[in-house]
């Protein structure tokens, strides 16, 4: 059974860093892509990042290019997302989510809360 679980969030301050993880079982974590996906509240979901099996290659919405950085671990199994520059528009729900072939989500975490405000 896969299973996603990722690390608690928080409140954090605008110009904050926060570093969200998620551990991953199940599957054979090392063969699969994944992603970040969040959901700001009354909002839809918003893809953020994503990183590639192998190379490692990464992606970023535009909206936190150049803020927020992904990364795996594979031997641990653990996917990381480093979140540096926070704004109050950063608030949301964020999700883990494996990727299949077809580069659809087919698994996600419960979900973490990140909340920015002063």
């Amino acid at each position: 059974e896969v299973q996603l679980v990722e690390s608690r969030g928080g409140l954090v301050q605008p110009g904050g860093s926060l570093t969200l993880s998620c551990a991953a079982s199940g599957f054979t974590f090392s063969h699969y892509a994944m992603s970040w996906v969040r959901q700001a509240p009354g909002k839809g979901l918003e893809w953020v990042s994503a990183i590639l099996h192998g190379d490692e290659k990464t992606y970023y919405a535009n909206s936190v290019k150049g803020r927020f950085t992904i990364s795996r671990d594979d031997a641990k199994t653990t996917l990381y997302l480093l979140m540096n520059s926070l704004k109050p528009e950063d608030t949301a729900i964020y999700y883990c989510a494996k990727c299949n072939a077809e580069g659809d989500f087919d698994s996600w975490g419960q979900g973490t809360q990140v909340t920015v405000s002063s």
